[in-house]
């Protein structure tokens, strides 16, 4: 069993808890991360973008000139696509860039990614974490007592509309996300993983159900 020291929120150690060796000791897979990167960051893309083919574009009702003895090319409408101002050929429209993966590969990349932040001792776990209302004097503190201001933090709270929640909210750098929420790519570039107590067991207890 792999441990990870328990914080409070002046840094002080208080306690040790036990975690799986499969929830921290994975093997690095590029592959895998790969694929899951891939798929969260083509799920974020809005996919709106949109040209005018040469039936939107407005104008080119009557034709340019007649067909025959001009001795110009044929034309039916100013809004040919090979003409200035006319339609697009082949350009960009809606359409969702999302893909499937299996759910035992996101599983998997979730698992080898906190295994590459407990690898480099950048995982904290705090006690508890709680603020009866938004105090974010209070919040930026514990960041510093932690050795974490500056630092880009993934917060991982059981709550994420509650107070503590609101009270990290706009500290530059600080992303709060629910366990469920937890996504293989926020794990990856953040600097630093914050748990709580509790949102590290349901974040954990979460990966056992999914694996059963």
């Amino acid at each position: 069993m792999a441990k990870l020291n328990i914080l409070d929120t002046e840094g002080k150690e208080i306690e040790q808890i036990s975690i799986a060796d499969a929830m921290v000791k994975q093997k690095i897979n590029e592959e895998i991360l790969h694929q899951e990167v891939r798929r969260y960051l083509a799920a974020a893309r809005a996919g709106t973008h949109k040209t005018k083919q040469r039936g939107e574009v407005s104008g080119g009702g009557r034709k340019p000139w007649r067909q025959k003895g001009t001795g110009n090319a044929r034309a039916g409408t100013t809004r040919s696509p090979i003409w200035r101002h006319g339609g697009i050929t082949f350009g960009p429209v809606p359409r969702d860039y999302s893909f499937k993966l299996n759910k035992k590969v996101i599983r998997k990349s979730r698992l080898i990614a906190l295994s590459e932040k407990f690898a480099s001792k950048k995982i904290i776990v705090i006690d508890s974490l709680v603020y009866e209302e938004p105090k974010t004097a209070s919040a930026a503190k514990m960041l510093e007592n932690l050795n974490l201001s500056g630092s880009k933090v993934l917060l991982v709270l059981d709550q994420t509309d509650g107070s503590t929640a609101k009270s990290f909210r706009n500290i530059p750098g600080v992303k709060v996300v629910s366990p469920r929420g937890l996504a293989t790519y926020d794990i990856l570039i953040a600097d630093y993983l914050v748990f709580t107590k509790k949102s590290l067991t349901d974040f954990t207890g979460g990966l056992d159900n999914e694996r059963s």
